[in-house]
């Protein structure tokens, strides 16, 4: 790169961080509210739709066919969102709610009524029922006559409705199959060939729409249940408006540190360190809202998490370069051989966080799948501005001449400090670590608290529906409302959800006794709705079914306090569905990183640090009885990528002084050689990540605290772990195994 085309560069760049940071905040064209305003937000940080249904034919339905359906329409509402909630109500019921959108009827219209589904032939015989349906869903192929593109609805059966299919087009072929919706035939289709592999395709003369409104009657018509709406709200944001501004707040606060320090001790790569971040927080903005993820806590935590990675890949490279130039290689070279070494790092970790992304996206639901998406963006995202514009940036400042070492720094020289030597007092220090863990949940067993303190989220609650004389501010609520329960019930964990265009507020908390209810009763009495609407919303209440005790309790003046049983958000399948995409993603992770270094020792090593670091923050949650929720997942999924992202990068360094070994250099000398080096990247990153996560703590409300303080704990320990744990266990494995070899 010449002088003249480093200026082009240059304007080019800041031409494109300009349009970035101006499109994330001002929009662009048509939109007039930048990407950050357009973000859609979860149930926790701005509301959205909370729809109820209610069984038809039967007020007592067994729990496995709650469980079914309920796992069902989970699958049916991630088209709207990941981070939409299913969940049972009293005996017969099922709400659902749905972040960022405020149109119930458009949602209740395309979601469609639930009832039964059949496939029959032309006598009247039923071949399968919609329970064996699968999946159905509109699609796009190429006609096999014309060429051009047609739109289908394409089918999958499970093995008992694939075989009953199987049999039934057998013996049709050429005759029609009937798709028969509450007794309506909504498609009949003419089978041209046997179908034996539990997959069709339904053609027509299908628009997009039409494909997708038959494949959303089929979708819902495979429930277990009929159901039928009975009501739908609204409802406002779970943590409110001070929640999300104290944690923009914090976050902003958090990368401006960031960007200080990175220019305070890297010079002019810390400037363009601190220019990448702008970049990629721009970007990162208008990616999540061009691709309509949903922002949660937890998909806060994704964002953290690719911050630290970006942070961590400049570091990575700025390091090296110092170390090249400190070698007595000129800036220029140093600057592309610093790049070439540190791209292995970079890749290796990067890409190891990735495919557990990956999986959790593919293989998880709900908020998992939402700190998946934004993980996997950032990542991407991440390795284009430490890879590519950072690379872009350096060249054109060393172009325009800032040619002079002491514009780059020199890495100093430290002494290598025997870490595999004190293995047995870290190895020490690090199980210690662990079984306070144990020791506390079983402290806690011993008390009658439960070994964890586990939230509504895994256990479910009791559901209290207030209408209210005045209409309440969530801060209000904050302040006023649920300090009122909480003295109740002593118990801090209460989410309170307004109705929008009314009094109306929904409390969830832990399953309330019935002298909890009626103190609750008494004790917003003075503040509840008198007036005859209340009443006649209250009788309304009562023909509905509600039962007595459990559903309603009529408070002194006839205004209708509310209450219901609702279970756990997190099902058993989601929570089934989760173990086993951790369970995927690590085994591919192992392999991965056992087919990049050669040597499996290194992929048990890393396994093995993970399982330390998420122990240790198990061992906060119980400690400190801090509420375990869909953060608490989040929460660890964040330190499982940080971890092994930590850990990548020295083993990226043990395996490059293996290639140089020296004649009379011993493996723990290698070991100990590596860690040093990479030693200030480790503490700088840690450092870097620590402090954007201390801001949300710092300022965030109790909620955003309680998310906040296992991260800062797991990246404590997740820095111990790859300094002071991989690469030891790492030697302990190898030096065992060339023991066993010489003898």
């Amino acid at each position: 790169m010449n002088r003249k085309k480093a200026t082009w560069v240059s304007v080019g760049l800041i031409a494109l961080l300009l349009l970035s940071v101006y499109t994330a905040w001002f929009g662009w064209g048509s939109k007039h509210d930048g990407a950050a305003k357009a973000i859609k937000l979860g149930l926790d940080l701005s509301g959205g739709v909370s729809i109820t249904y209610q069984t038809v034919g039967t007020d007592d339905p067994t729990p496995e066919e709650m469980s079914d359906t309920i796992y069902k329409l989970q699958q049916r509402v991630q088209n709207y969102s990941t981070e939409a909630s299913v969940y049972q109500e009293g005996s017969n019921r099922i709400n659902i709610e749905i972040p960022g959108v405020t149109d119930a009827n458009a949602i209740l219209e395309e979601l469609g009524k639930p009832g039964s589904l059949e496939f029959q032939l032309s006598d009247g015989t039923v071949v399968l029922s919609g329970a064996n349906v699968t999946s159905a869903q509109a699609a796009s192929q190429k006609d096999s006559t014309m060429g051009n593109t047609e739109y289908v609805v394409s089918l999958a059966f499970d093995n008992e409705g694939a075989t009953a299919f199987a049999d039934a087009t057998s013996a049709n072929v050429g005759k029609q199959i009937y798709i028969v919706y509450d007794g309506d035939v909504i498609s009949a289709p003419v089978v041209n060939e046997p179908i034996t592999d539990g997959k069709c395709i339904i053609s027509g003369n299908f628009t997009i729409d039409s494909a997708s409104e038959l494949a959303s009657y089929i979708r819902i018509g495979s429930l277990s249940l009929e159901l039928e709406e009975i009501r739908s709200n609204i409802v406002g944001a779970q943590l409110g408006q001070k929640a999300l501004s104290t944690s923009l707040v914090a976050g902003a606060i958090g990368i401006l540190i960031v960007m200080l320090f990175m220019i305070w001790m890297y010079k002019v790569p810390g400037i363009v360190a601190a220019i990448s971040l702008i970049f990629y927080t721009a970007l990162d903005l208008v990616l999540i809202s061009a691709f309509e993820l949903t922002l949660t806590l937890a998909g806060i935590a994704g964002v953290i998490l690719s911050i630290g990675m970006a942070v961590d890949a400049n570091v990575i490279i700025y390091a090296r370069i110092r170390e090249e130039i400190a070698d007595g290689k000129s800036v220029r070279s140093a600057i592309d051989i610093g790049f070439k070494k540190a791209l292995s790092a970079i890749i290796d970790g990067n890409v190891t966080t990735l495919i557990a992304a990956i999986v959790l996206n593919f293989k998880g639901t709900g908020t998992i799948k939402g700190f998946a998406q934004t993980l996997m963006l950032g990542i991407i995202l991440s390795m284009f501005t430490a890879c590519v514009i950072s690379r872009l940036m350096i060249n054109a400042a060393y172009e325009l001449g800032m040619k002079d070492e002491k514009y780059f720094g020199k890495a100093k020289e430290i002494k290598t400090i025997d870490f595999v030597g004190k293995r047995k007092m870290l190895f020490a220090i690090a199980i210690i670590a662990i079984l306070v863990g144990p020791a506390s949940m079983f402290i806690n067993k011993a008390a009658g608290n439960g070994f964890l303190n586990l939230s509504m989220e895994f256990r479910g609650g009791t559901s209290s529906d207030i209408t209210f004389a005045k209409d309440y501010t969530i801060d209000e609520i904050d302040s006023e409302l649920k300090p009122i329960i909480q003295n109740i019930i002593g118990d801090a964990e209460i989410q309170a959800q307004k109705v929008a265009g009314s009094n109306e507020i929904i409390f969830k908390t832990r399953v309330l006794t019935v002298d909890e209810r009626e103190q609750i009763e008494d004790a917003f009495a003075g503040l509840v709705e008198t007036s005859a609407a209340g009443e006649a919303a209250a009788e309304a209440e009562t023909e509905a079914g509600t039962e007595v005790g459990e559903a309603q309790a009529a408070s002194s003046n006839g205004t209708a306090i509310s209450f219901e049983t609702i279970s756990s958000t997190i099902s058993n399948e989601m929570r089934s569905d989760a173990v086993t995409a951790v369970i995927i993603a690590v085994i591919l992770m192992l392999l991965y990183i056992w087919v990049r270094f050669s040597d499996f020792r290194f992929a048990s090593s890393a396994v093995l640090a993970l399982c330390h670091d998420v122990l240790i923050v198990f061992a906060c949650y119980a400690l400190i009885r801090i509420s375990v929720g869909n953060t608490f997942i989040a929460c660890m999924l964040t330190i499982v990528g940080y971890s092994i992202n930590a850990t990548i990068v020295i083993f990226d360094r043990i395996r490059e002084n293996l290639k140089l070994r020296k004649k009379n250099e011993t493996l723990a000398d290698i070991v100990n050689r590596s860690i040093t080096q990479t030693l200030t990247r480790s503490i700088y990153t840690s450092f870097t990540t620590f402090v954007t996560i201390a801001m949300l703590f710092i300022l965030g409300v109790p909620s955003i605290r309680e998310f906040a303080l296992p991260l800062m704990t797991g990246i404590i320990a997740g820095g111990f772990s790859s300094v002071c744990v991989t690469g030891p266990l790492w030697y302990v494995m190898r030096a065992a195994a060339e023991k066993k070899a010489a003898k």
